[in-house]
């Protein structure tokens, strides 16, 4: 007996395991998920467990191997696999192309450091299995170019990790601007992300720009999805400033001094006119982003925080602000515990749901490759102009690189 995951969606988050007392033939509702797939894990520092454990949680599929140079990864992935999450066994491979090549995988998972994204799907790609890369695909516009020339005519599945337009916060707001058009025409868009310092990565590359891609390409792509996302259009002009106000200042890294910036604000305007403006700082003791939509017919609010103190409040809030005429409302859209609580505030788990659905031949949503694209330019953009102190012309920044490549490549 298989029970399609659509029959279990209302039991989402409901302990399911309260009835291993009974035999499978009595189980309907509670089943186990019968998984259809299966994915290597290529990367598996904790992005890569986070997109492990939803990937069972999701239940259409599961980790089948795993490859990471770096031992301890390996090691403490095997285990949670393993022992934690009691899924069985797992293969562990030796090299990169015995992860990709291997006939039993149906997908790849690519969630290694940034600057190693492209070494990766070049490998990866000539397996023509579906493929998930995290976000930012690249560090740079040369290698980004490639990746899109990749992706143009590539036979299965592409998908880029935005999971933040999969924040219930943000799934709302998406519905309610651009579906219901509650605000009307959206003319300005703010976001604003206070939180703490980078953490700590395997040779500490999210600390140095030239392998993280810079703070607002490594960590800013989200919003910059969400900027290119809400605006429906694309960016013209980018102008940012920024500062290494507090962290790292003193860091260094096999003699290196960390150079990135742990604050700053980017404006950027689109070709349609509206005018978007970010605001960053990772020295807060606390997580807390917001998004704020005008339109001609009302304004949008969306936050989510994390706490760090026994303060009260709503960690998830949604506030809708019309005129006369129309209501008014505000909400606190939550994902099931269980969902809420994995990755990034169940927008992984979505995020999977959804590269699942794409494999199985249903059409949704997640971020394309161009998609991905395009969130890296502003980041790549914001970061030119603030080593230059200039507003940068998108379409100036894009042909230069275009004829850099051309010459160099």
């Amino acid at each position: 007996m298989t029970v399609e995951r659509e029959e279990l969606d209302i039991l989402a988050g409901f302990d399911k395991t309260k009835f291993d007392y009974l035999p499978g033939e009595d189980r309907y509702l509670t089943a186990p998920k019968q998984a259809k797939l299966k994915f290597n894990l290529i990367g598996t520092g904790n992005i890569g467990q986070e997109h492990m454990r939803v990937t069972l949680l999701e239940g259409r599929a599961t980790i089948n191997g795993l490859y990471d140079p770096n031992e301890k990864s390996i090691a403490q992935a095997k285990d949670v696999f393993e022992n934690e999450l009691q899924a069985g066994d797992i293969k562990v491979f030796e090299s990169l192309e015995e992860a990709c090549n291997d006939p039993e995988a149906d997908a790849l998972l690519i969630c290694t450091p940034n600057y190693t994204h492209i070494d990766v799907v070049r490998v990866a790609a000539k397996s023509k299995k579906h493929i998930f890369l995290e976000k930012p695909m690249t560090t740079n516009l040369e290698d980004a170019y490639e990746i899109m020339e990749i992706a143009k005519d590539y036979p299965n599945i592409f998908q880029i990790g935005l999971q933040y337009r999969y924040k219930p916060i943000y799934v709302e707001a998406i519905h309610e601007a651009l579906e219901r058009k509650t605000v009307g025409d959206i003319k300005t868009i703010s976001i604003m992300e206070h939180r703490i310092p980078f953490l700590d990565k395997v040779g500490q590359w999210n600390k140095f720009s030239g392998k993280s891609g810079g703070t607002f390409v490594e960590k800013c792509c989200h919003y910059f999805d969400l900027f290119n996302l809400f605006a429906q259009s694309k960016p013209v002009e980018v102008y940012a400033t920024g500062s290494q106000a507090v962290n790292f200042q003193s860091f260094q890294y096999e003699g290196a001094n960390s150079d990135i910036i742990d604050s700053g604000f980017v404006i950027v305007k689109y070709e349609n006119g509206i005018q978007c403006n970010f605001n960053l700082s990772m020295f807060s003791p606390m997580f807390y982003e917001e998004l704020v939509l005008c339109g001609n017919e009302g304004r949008l609010k969306a936050s989510e925080t994390e706490r760090f103190v026994p303060l009260e409040g709503p960690d998830n809030y949604l506030e809708i602000i019309r005129g006369e005429g129309s209501p008014s409302k505000t909400s606190t859209p939550v994902y099931p515990t269980e969902i809420q609580k994995s990755g990034h505030g169940g927008a992984t788990y979505y995020e999977h749901v959804y590269f699942v659905d794409n494999i199985l031949g249903k059409t949704t949503s997640t971020a394309t490759v161009e998609e991905g694209f395009w969130s890296i330019v502003v980041g790549l953009a914001a970061e030119e102009s603030l080593r230059t102190g200039e507003k940068v012309d998108v379409k100036d920044f894009l042909n230069n690189h275009q004829q850099d490549t051309a010459v160099h490549g």
